[in-house]
């Protein structure tokens, strides 16, 4: 498994965006009731979009002890048959909201026949002493990680409300015990003892990996911000996958930085990456 890539994408993990697919195909109700279990569901809001619906739900999360909303978009196939379903696991700062107004995936999804699940980055509402302080931990900076240190393990398991396994990113902080941003949030979330940050670095997870063939894309705008402070290191990554031969597309991106304009761009691409496999 190399499912801990932190940033935005589908199925990673948290700096900014990832993705994520599941091989199994669900009518969209089941899908639903088996994702996020089977308590009460409220439906916040359902626009249609591409010819499908863009819906977001609340519900009780058993999980994280708090209401949670997720964004859910339905292509049309779904109303007639199963559909393949792709995660987006957004970064700091964001809510469920941002992926599904700003990234333009609802007709790449549509065209493809995928169901993209959007969940929120953190838990909300807590009342935990200090979550509000700071935009890199806490509310919003979930990092994906089961937390293990008081007081936010209670509520702090993102790791087991979302998922594993990821194939593709866009801007990820790809080696973060090796930068502030997570050397923050694992100290934070998981103690002092480092050992156990590496199961949430994809680059320690790469460099032990022997599991199913991989096949990873990543992009990631060579004017952003983050690159050049060394929050994001992708070469770190990089050169684990290569000592382990697991191919990585890495694209550089002249002139984009790490904005949702950057993740509009390509987000066709990384939709249709995933479609070879899930419609194979």
């Amino acid at each position: 498994m190399l499912g801990k890539i932190m940033g935005r994408g589908f199925a990673v993990r948290p700096l900014r965006s990832i993705w994520r697919h599941a091989t199994e195909t669900l009518d969209p109700i089941s899908y639903v009731q088996q994702r996020y279990g089977a308590m009460a569901l409220t439906q916040v809001s359902s626009n249609k979009c591409c010819d499908g619906y863009q819906k977001v739900f609340e519900h009780d999360s058993s999980e994280l002890k708090c209401k949670m909303k997720f964004a859910i978009y339905l292509p049309p196939k779904a109303e007639s048959s199963k559909c393949p379903v792709l995660y987006w696991l957004s970064g700091l700062t964001c809510t469920e909201q941002n992926f599904i107004t700003k990234a333009g995936s609802q007709q790449a999804a549509s065209d493809h026949g995928i169901i993209i699940v959007a969940p929120d980055t953190s838990p909300r509402g807590c009342n935990i002493e200090g979550e509000d302080e700071s935009w890199d931990f806490g509310t919003g900076a979930g990092f994906y990680v089961n937390a293990t240190q008081d007081p936010w393990k209670a509520n702090y398991r993102m790791y087991s409300y979302v998922t594993e396994e990821s194939v593709s990113a866009f801007a990820p902080i790809c080696n973060p015990v090796q930068c502030a941003w997570g050397q923050k949030a694992f100290a934070g979330y998981l103690g002092p003892d480092k050992s156990t940050w590496e199961a949430y670095d994809a680059t320690v997870l790469a460099e032990s990996y022997s599991g199913p063939e991989l096949d990873i894309l990543i992009d990631q705008g060579r004017d952003d911000q983050f690159l050049s402070s060394s929050q994001l290191l992708p070469d770190n990554l990089i050169a684990a996958c290569s000592k382990k031969k697991i191919p990585v597309v890495f694209r550089l991106q002249q002139g984009y930085d790490h904005s949702y304009y950057f993740i509009f761009s390509y987000i066709n691409d990384h939709i249709k990456h995933h479609a070879k496999y899930l419609n194979a």
